[in-house]
């Protein structure tokens, strides 16, 4: 790979990505970027093109953490800076890869040497590093939580804190967030998302010429990036100039009440939760002005900075998609627009904005009536031919037309998708045992965080020191030692870790029932409700999910296993049903589905969710078929549940039967709620405590 970066002006499109980062460029106070897009579009490009156009900073003569000479951090563990030298330092462009570890991230400290030599023997982080410059996270939605808890402690506070052991280390890291993400591989938690200011939504062009275009300047580049980007070396300056020009015109930049009130009208338009939208977006409309070069904040700006301030933030729930009412926001900006005066005429009347002579601004004439005068407009009559006028209800029903049934697959008629009941919060269901997987909220784990449970010798190098398990395993050989002074004589042997228990996340793999046994309508909403609720549970727990789907004459696995809870969502509501009952067939999917996963990612724990009547049709002995995959699947050990959704008055209990097959619990939609459980609960210890009193 060459050193020579892409230059920013070469790169062809996409003028909303390139606003959003000249504007936090020009105004670091934005808040940063997200980057949302699929794969392909040349996000991380772009974003590494921006560090080439920023201006060099003013830095402390040999200080790693980037001290600015005018106001020298006095916590700097290079401290104390006294008559500071100074050098000009190109402001950093720091990247966060996706598997980075928490000492990579916040710095490392030798606790050894701390605890045997006494010495803060500190190395800085990424975040050190990144101090005044760029901290850019490629798949930042792929960052594992207790990492992501990190980020938003420095981005809040812009400082760095480690502490180890009673050693204590902090330092400043105040830099530009930005993120990119591919929205398929899963959301962004809802306080990450909120930390960056501005969020672009970007997508490859369709236009031929302009991806011919784009893939005539990438093949230029490859085959001499030097001479490329000398071609466009004369823009770069001119742009990086601008930035320069912007950022000294930024103080001087009013934002007045008129533009103000009308940020605030739209924040509160669009029910954003907080008042950070309202900062961001002030910001924003003020780094644009300055960007334009001007000194005054116009309505342009504040409609610009809704634009890349708030959709992001208006997600009411985990399947929402970003976005934003163009009509709503113009309809709030031009009730909100500042209003000149307006004169009044010699009779006291208004201004005639409605040109009908009567200055009442209504358009309806002098009387107060209709266009004419006469009054009220009469109803309208019925039509002049004769025929009858029809029926508003039967029209829409006409227009809307009954959805004809289509052959399924195997047989059988097809009904279209039904749309899902409402979600809500289900029961907790874990994976027995405790996994060694990626952090979480769903089953127990050892884990980077979480209570400690016992001490163990190090594996690798130490980052958790168990002190009291340390000195407990010195002590016995201090006078063999020699020990002379107070300190503690130490060897590599002593040394303890923690061993701490939190909470892993899993694969939760759905196998759903879309058979016809399911199609009925009201059924299937509640079926199609309670899947949902259990995907919205996964998305809280970060956990992984994918979906297979049975009817007809076989299994279909409609979302491979992924990140991406929306994804799975959407594959749901689009899901039609009818056929016969191929159970077996969706058993023995699952199988091989989790026999690959289990390959690619042995320490994530698999729970398996079945979604069934527990009917099974199609062959001759297609019950039998189902109970051997069943055993199949019970012979790995794999935790699983059984959602019954048999209803009615007569019920067969197939999907209990199968459940303990499994070894699996059985649980039914109604026990599904949480609430509901929770209401049984109480019930029971109610009616315990009745009897114990009698």
């Amino acid at each position: 790979m060459s050193d020579v970066r892409y230059p920013f002006t070469a790169i062809v499109g996409m003028a909303d990505l390139r606003l959003g980062l000249l504007l936090n460029a020009v105004s670091p106070a934005v808040g940063g970027v997200l980057v949302r897009g699929e794969k392909g579009t040349a996000k991380s490009t772009m974003v590494r093109a921006l560090a080439g156009l920023l201006p060099s900073i003013a830095t402390v003569e040999a200080c790693r953490f980037a001290c600015d000479p005018a106001a020298p951090d006095q916590q700097c563990p290079d401290a104390p800076h006294t008559a500071p030298g100074t050098e000009l330092r190109p402001a950093h462009l720091v990247e966060l890869p996706v598997g980075v570890s928490e000492d990579r991230i916040v710095g490392s400290l030798d606790l050894e040497r701390a605890l045997a030599e006494g010495v803060k023997a500190y190395e800085p982080g990424l975040l050190a590093k990144a101090h005044r410059g760029v901290l850019y996270i490629d798949e930042v939605n792929l960052l594992q939580d207790h990492l992501v808890d990190l980020l938003l402690d420095a981005a809040a506070m812009g400082r760095s804190y480690v502490e180890r052991e009673g050693v204590s280390v902090r330092h400043a890291a105040r830099f530009l967030l930005v993120g990119t993400m591919n929205p398929e591989e899963g959301e962004l938690r809802p306080q990450l998302l909120d930390r960056f200011g501005l969020t672009v939504e970007i997508a490859a062009t369709r236009d031929a010429a302009e991806r011919a275009e784009v893939v005539r300047r990438r093949l230029a580049y490859d085959a001499d990036p030097a001479g490329f980007a000398a071609r466009f070396a004369g823009q770069e300056q001119e742009l990086a100039e601008r930035i320069t020009t912007a950022r000294e015109l930024l103080p001087e930049v009013e934002l007045g009440d008129p533009a103000l009130r009308q940020i605030t009208a739209v924040c509160a338009a669009f029910e954003v939760d907080g008042l950070r939208a309202d900062i961001v977006m002030a910001r924003t409309a003020v780094a644009l002005a300055a960007w334009a070069g001007r000194t005054e904040v116009l309505e342009e700006d504040v409609r610009q900075a809704a634009r890349l301030a708030l959709p992001h933030r208006r997600r009411r729930n985990p399947f929402d998609a970003p976005g934003l009412d163009e009509e709503q926001l113009e309809r709030t900006l031009e009730e909100h627009a500042e209003q000149p005066e307006q004169p009044q005429d010699p009779d006291g009347h208004g201004p005639d904005n409605d040109g009908d002579g009567d200055g009442d601004g209504d358009g309806d004439g002098p009387d107060g009536g209709g266009p004419d005068g006469g009054g009220a407009p009469e109803p309208a009559g019925p039509p002049q031919d004769g025929s009858a006028a029809p029926a508003p209800e039967q029209d829409e029903r006409d227009q809307q037309g009954a959805p004809v049934p289509q052959p399924a697959p195997g047989g059988g008629r097809e009904s279209t998708p039904v749309a899902a009941g409402e979600p809500y919060r289900t029961r907790l269901f874990k994976v027995p045992g405790t996994g060694k997987g990626a952090q979480g909220r769903r089953s127990p784990a050892e884990t980077d965080s979480g209570h400690t449970i016992r001490a163990r010798r190090p594996r690798g190098r130490l980052s958790r020191l168990h002190l009291a398990a340390t000195l407990q395993a010195a002590a016995p050989y201090q006078v063999a030692r020699g020990r002379a002074a107070r300190a503690l004589v130490l060897h590599k042997d002593d040394f303890r870790e923690q061993v701490r228990r939190g909470r892993e996340s899993n694969l939760v793999l759905f196998v759903v029932d879309a058979s016809g046994s399911m199609a009925a309508r009201q059924r299937m909403t509640a079926v199609k409700g309670a899947v949902l609720s259990l995907l919205m549970d996964a998305y809280q727990r970060r956990d992984k999910i994918g979906m297979i789907t049975f009817r007809g004459s076989g299994a279909e696995l409609v979302l491979p296993p992924t990140s991406s809870v929306e994804v799975g969502a959407a594959r749901l509501e689009q899901l039609p049903t009818g056929g016969r009952t191929p159970l077996a067939a969706g058993l023995l999917r699952a199988h091989e589905v989790l026999r690959v996963e289990r390959m690619r990612d042995p320490d994530r724990r698999p729970l398996l969710v079945l979604v069934t009547d527990g009917r099974a049709t199609g062959g001759k002995d297609a019950l039998a078929q189902a109970g051997r995959a069943a055993d199949l699947l019970a012979a790995q050990g794999l935790a699983a549940v059984v959602l019954d959704c048999e209803s009615g008055p007569v019920r067969l209990g197939l999907a209990h039967t199968l459940a303990a097959r499994l070894g699996a619990a059985a649980v039914s939609l109604d026990e599904l709620r949480a609430e509901g459980v929770a209401a049984l609960v109480h019930a029971h210890r109610t009616a315990d405590h009745d009897r114990k009193a009698a």
